[in-house]
């Protein structure tokens, strides 16, 4: 079954492969700290709820406008809906719920576990070999996370029901991965992630509206621009190149770029939000950096 890949990203694939994967790890790390900003103003279903729905009827705006295509049906449709309700009502809708209560830095590390459990997942349900290369890789990425984690609970900076709504929103996050790669579903890149945006958008809308209160959201010029980050950098672009990187890679080296999250989501936290990063973060870093390149360098 031959799955779509957009000809302006593979055009000129020894330019286009780094700019993507950078792009993608920087507008996914990005997210968590533009989340943070615009729940301040804003009940998180409803602020997902929003986002969704706006993104995606852009991005199928578009698609009608370029007449890109072919519009999925059937099993593909319904592979798309799963998989778009896991990766994006499902999971943003656990971690935003607690990113209430739990630093951008520490949502971000959270996910970066991502890579672990979409392996462990993958062999048996897609028959994705463990080298021993990734297994070590995944390892030391682990072992960075869990380093980090274990600094800043036992330091009482984070609430810990929050790190568990997170935790299921990691879960969420692997399983959309690999139901994406089990199900292989085609058509457009843009057609696909606009689906699954609305179709997110639609599901939250029910429980964002009967357990949040609309009156709560504030249209400040601070909520109108994260939220507008959120739409466009997150939702359109970083889903984008998700999508893109599932179709290129296996779903265990395409998740590895997860582990870029923790530096990337530590320092756009400190940077933006002012949120402290200690020197147990920097030294949990290494083992990270190490562990991606082991599993996502060619044998």
């Amino acid at each position: 079954m031959t799955q779509c890949t957009p000809a302006d990203l593979t055009s000129r694939p020894n330019l286009v492969l780094p700019l993507a994967i950078g792009l993608f790890c920087l507008t996914w790390s990005s997210a968590f700290a533009a989340g943070k900003i615009a729940l301040a103003d804003c009940p998180p279903l409803l602020l997902l709820c929003m986002r969704f729905l706006l993104a995606g009827a852009l991005m199928l705006g578009v698609a009608i406008l370029l007449r890109r295509g072919p519009w999925p049906t059937g099993r593909d449709l319904a592979a798309h809906l799963l998989a778009g309700l896991l990766g994006n009502a499902v999971y943003l809708g656990f971690s935003y719920s607690g990113l209430v209560t739990v630093s951008s830095g520490l949502t971000a590390l959270i996910i970066s576990a991502n890579p672990i459990l979409t392996a462990l997942l993958a062999r048996p349900l897609l028959g994705e070999p463990l080298g021993r290369r990734t297994l070590v890789g995944l390892g030391l990425g682990l072992a960075g996370v869990a380093l980090i984690l274990r600094h800043r609970l036992g330091a009482g900076a984070e609430d810990v029901h929050g790190v568990l709504l997170i935790l299921v929103a990691l879960v969420a996050l692997s399983a959309s991965a690999i139901t994406y790669k089990r199900l292989k579903p085609r058509g457009d890149l843009l057609v696909a992630n606009g689906i699954q945006a609305l179709a997110s958008g639609l599901a939250l809308a029910p429980f964002a509206l009967g357990l949040e209160d609309v009156g709560a959201i504030h249209w400040t010029p601070r909520f109108v621009a994260a939220f507008t980050f959120l739409v466009l950098t997150a939702s359109v672009a970083a889903y984008l190149l998700w999508l893109w990187l599932l179709n290129r890679y296996s779903a265990t080296r395409a998740s590895a770029w997860h582990f870029v999250m923790p530096p990337l989501g530590l320092l756009i936290g400190w940077a933006v939000l002012g949120e402290p990063v200690a020197a147990i973060d920097l030294i949990g870093i290494v083992p990270v950096a190490i562990g991606i390149a082991m599993v996502t360098r060619k044998s």
